[in-house]
């Protein structure tokens, strides 16, 4: 298992974790000889979160302790024998490893619909029964990447985001992956104590309601608290009423630190609840009239991506934000799926397609690579653009197409292509190595910069292109062609 400063990221063995279906047809397989076939398996998403303009790749750490750890014990092997599978079964998932190939774009990066975010390829049981636990894990944790980096592109520069979403996710470890990877995509660090520890860091947090609630009065409460935490004395000054009775209360606080030789360094204030723009810039106000212009405002409060534009466009002010539902359970469900896009046989690749009437849900097939390119003037990506696996690129001049609409086209020139996905197993064997969190913090804001603007903002985001090659979509509406043939 990996190990976060003595904690396992993964704690059990989540073989079973899978749907039942994956186990009949795996049985299926076997039963006619199937299970030496290799199939190649994409997993992608089709629509951003939130009407947003990119998503962020989270979750391979996990990934990778599901499929390093992959087997069957004892425990395993008796649901399937309680559940009735064939002998041969049994046997085959006594001796399961994952053998085969496994392809990932790294945590961190800014990632767009219906481009392979993990690539499969391994012999059609191992490669099939893994579907559950992947979507399970990716689509989690890119909710929480792209929840918290939505929120760090609203945040100007230099106000810190705290990831305060530990109550509101939905359980345990959903809290811990919304502190990893709120991290991750920005956040200066989470009140989450455990995944603090995890991290090898400090949690951050100031009080409750409940602390203020728990005095005589809320004088008594924020004196008693700032003789404790003299050093972090952040005061929550709305249990009553902000302006009338929390912000002069905190002024009589810092007042009375300064009198009796209490640093006053590390002083501020949190507002909870109200107007948020007009309590922060009257509470700054009676701060800075009583001389203590040092002292901080955090807001906190159920922030969004679009409550934060707007409280800098009324010209709120604030050093810091706690942001909680919108990381740990963000409204937008990120909806991955996993489809297989090719069978070898014989030593060929035979390209598959899953058809729809609804456009979106047309599989872009074949055993793919994608590739982003960036302009050599600007360094601002372009578009990423598939390929077929052994296809030969044009590094000039290359049209582009949309998959879904050919009249959709543009040539790009001048530009370097970088290759998304990294090898992470071959041969069932772990070849990457993942980086630490504040690596992948720093690789994510790199990454995000390198986007245009007007596809980061917040509203009305423009289109990034994930496109084809000229050949690659002319290959895929070809298969798409003879196989409505095959079926009328």
């Amino acid at each position: 298992m990996k190990i976060y400063n003595g904690y396992e990221r993964l704690g059990r063995n989540y073989s079973l974790l899978t749907d039942e279906y994956e186990y009949s047809m795996a049985n299926g397989y076997l039963s006619v000889n199937k299970e030496n076939e290799i199939a190649v398996f994409d997993l992608f998403f089709r629509k951003i979160p939130n009407g947003g303009g990119y998503a962020i790749m989270a979750g391979l750490d996990k990934v990778i302790e599901y499929v390093k750890n992959f087997k069957f014990g004892d425990r395993e092997i008796s649901y399937l024998k309680r559940k009735g599978y064939s002998d041969r079964f049994i046997e085959y998932m006594k001796n399961f490893k994952f053998t085969g190939d496994l392809y990932a774009i790294p945590d961190g990066t800014p990632v767009f619909p219906n481009e392979p975010l993990i690539t499969v390829k391994a012999p059609i049981i191992e490669a099939q029964i893994m579907e559950t636990m992947l979507l399970t894990v990716v689509n989690g944790a890119m909710e929480h990447a792209t929840g918290a980096r939505r929120i760090i592109e609203a945040t100007p520069k230099g106000v810190g985001v705290m990831e305060f979403g530990s109550r509101r996710a939905d359980g345990e470890e959903a809290s811990i992956d919304s502190a990893i990877y709120g991290i991750m995509s920005g956040c200066v660090g989470t009140s989450n104590t455990i995944a603090a520890d995890m991290l090898n860091k400090v949690a951050l947090g100031t009080m409750a309601h409940s602390w203020v609630e728990s005095f005589d009065n809320e004088l008594e409460a924020f004196i008693e608290y700032a003789k404790i935490y003299p050093n972090n004395c952040i005061l929550l000054v709305d249990t009553f009423d902000t302006l009338k009775s929390g912000v002069p209360n905190a002024i009589k606080t810092f007042k009375y630190m300064k009198e009796n030789g209490i640093d006053t360094t590390h002083i501020g204030i949190r507002i909870d609840s109200g107007d948020l723009a007009y309590l922060s810039k009257e509470a700054r106000k009676m701060m800075d009239e009583a001389g203590f212009k040092n002292a901080t405002i955090c807001l906190s409060n159920g922030l969004t991506a679009e409550t934060i534009e707007s409280l800098v466009q009324q010209g709120a002010i604030f050093n810091s934000l706690g942001v909680g539902d919108n990381i740990s359970k963000p409204a937008g469900r990120m909806g991955c799926v996993y489809k297989e896009v090719a069978l070898n046989k014989n030593g060929e690749f035979i390209p598959k397609i899953k058809l729809s009437n609804d456009t979106i849900k047309i599989v872009n097939p074949d055993y793919k690579k994608l590739y982003r390119a960036f302009d050599k003037t600007t360094g601002y990506a372009l578009a990423d653009v598939m390929t077929r696996h052994n296809e030969k690129i044009e590094k000039e001049d290359l049209k582009i197409v949309c998959p879904t609409d050919i009249l959709k086209n543009k040539v790009i020139s001048d530009f370097d292509l970088v290759e998304l996905q990294k090898p992470i197993f071959v041969n069932g064997e772990l070849i990457y190595d993942d980086p630490e969190l504040d690596e992948k913090k720093a690789y994510c804001e790199k990454e995000m910069q390198k986007l245009y603007p007007e596809i980061r903002r917040t509203v009305m985001p423009h289109e990034y292109y994930v496109d084809g090659t000229e050949e690659y979509v002319n290959f895929k509406n070809e298969l798409i062609n003879n196989v409505r043939k095959l079926v009328k």
